[in-house]
């Protein structure tokens, strides 16, 4: 979607400047610095993307058989539905983490604590992730923990409706 010669690529480089680009690629670095520090320009980088994003959505599911079991990792769906109709899941998993787990892991991929604490500002609260949960899933483990919590979640939820 931001790689050359995509659609999302030529719009979010003639509104943010030829600044953004590192060798004729858009340096996801620099343009994280940018919104995250003015939430204007963070919605206008969202503005842009999200409608590209769903596009692809929905022609993906289109493409697929009615029964198919779908999966969909969307990082910022409670953000994205505030500012557009929700879309239709049978299921919305929430993980849930102590804020300071999230700077840490943030910090872990290579984030400064300042950048991480203000990409966690600029995303709704656990509260509000919350409401568009229909199961939460807590996340404050090793990964394995995550995987082995997920796995109970779909042979509790999953496995039976396939097997129907």
């Amino acid at each position: 979607m931001l790689e050359r010669g995509e659609n999302g690529y030529n719009e979010v480089v003639a509104y943010f400047g030829d600044e953004i680009l590192n060798e004729g690629q858009i340096d996801r670095k620099k343009l994280a610095e940018i919104v995250f520090n003015d939430s204007k320009q963070l919605e206008v980088l969202e503005s842009i993307t999200h409608p590209l994003i769903r596009a692809k959505f929905v022609s993906e599911m289109r493409a697929l058989p009615e029964n198919a079991v779908v999966v969909y990792e969307i990082p910022l769906l409670a953000e994205s539905i505030s500012r557009q109709k929700q879309l239709d899941f049978d299921h919305v998993i929430v993980l849930e983490s102590h804020v300071e787990i999230r700077v840490t892991r943030l910090i872990e991929r290579g984030l400064s604590a300042k950048e991480a604490q203000l990409r966690i500002a600029n995303q709704h609260s656990d509260e509000q992730r919350k409401e568009i949960a229909t199961h939460l899933i807590k996340n404050e483990g090793s990964l394995e923990e995550l995987i082995n919590a997920l796995s109970q979640w779909w042979s509790k939820f999953i496995s039976p409706e396939i097997a129907k």
